[in-house]
C-alpha cells in the first residue's frame, strides 16, 4: 500500500470510557471539525452488542464527513457496520486470517508492531498500516511489551515502505518530533479525548504535524 492509499496524519482512537463523561460521538465530531482524518473505535471492555451499537452511532457522524471508521479487533462489529477497515495486535485475528474473510479481505487492515521481527513476517506483507505500539508508555494501553521511543520508529521506518501509524503518549509538545523520526501519522487517545475542548486539540495537532 502506497501512502497516497493512505493520506491520514491525524488518528483518532476512542472508546465511551477514554472520553471521561463526555459523550463520545460528540468527542468523535468536533475532533472530526478540528481535523482528524480516520477514527477507530476501540470497545475492549464491552460486549459485542454493546460494540456494535456504539459502532452504528459512530459510523453516522463518520459517513457525514466522508471519514473512516477502523473498528478494533472485532470482525463481527466490522462487517455489520461496513467499517472502512479493522486494527489487530499480536494477540487478536491475524491479517492474513482476515483477508482470507468475505466482507473483510478488501478492507484496510492495520497491524500493531511490538517487536522489529514483525516486520519479516507474512502478517506485515498483508496489512495496509503498521502501528507502533506505544512509542511512549501510556496509562490507557498497558499491555504492550517495547517502548519504541523516537529511535525505535526511525528504525522502523528504515526497514519498511509501509505507512506507520504512531500511538503512545503522544501530545502537542511531542507529536512534531514523531513525525520526523518518520511516522506518517499520529494516533492519539488522551489528547484529544480527555482534553476540555476535543476541536481545539484535534486543529492544534494537526497545525503541529503539518509545520
Amino acid at each position: 500500500m502506497s501512502l497516497s492509499s493512505f493520506p491520514y496524519q491525524l488518528y483518532l482512537v476512542i472508546s465511551e470510557a477514554d472520553c471521561a463523561g463526555k459523550n463520545f460521538l460528540e468527542v468523535a465530531e468536533q475532533a472530526i471539525l478540528g481535523g482528524v482524518d480516520v477514527i477507530q473505535l476501540r470497545e475492549k471492555n464491552s460486549s459485542t452488542a454493546s460494540f456494535l451499537k456504539k459502532a452504528q452511532q459512530l459510523i453516522e457522524i463518520t459517513e457525514k464527513y466522508n471519514i473512516p471508521l477502523i473498528i478494533n479487533d472485532n470482525i463481527e462489529v466490522a462487517k455489520k457496520v461496513n467499517a472502512a477497515g479493522i486494527h489487530v495486535g499480536n494477540s487478536d485475528a491475524s491479517p492474513v486470517y482476515l483477508r482470507r474473510q468475505p466482507l473483510i479481505q478488501n478492507k484496510m487492515i492495520g497491524y500493531s508492531i511490538e517487536y522489529l521481527s514483525q516486520l519479516e513476517n507474512e502478517q506485515t506483507s498483508v496489512s495496509d498500516y503498521l502501528g507502533i505500539s506505544p512509542v511512549f508508555k501510556t496509562s490507557t494501553k498497558t499491555d504492550t511489551i517495547t517502548e519504541w521511543g523516537l529511535e525505535g520508529v526511525a528504525k522502523i521506518r528504515n526497514l519498511t515502505d509501509k505507512p506507520l501509524v504512531a500511538i503512545g503518549n503522544i501530545h502537542l509538545r511531542n507529536a512534531r518530533e514523531v513525525i520526523n523520526a518518520g511516522a506518517d501519522c499520529i494516533a492519539v487517545v488522551s489528547a484529544i479525548c480527555s482534553a476540555p475542548h476535543p476541536q481545539k486539540a484535534a486543529y492544534e495537532l494537526k497545525n503541529e504535524i503539518l509545520k
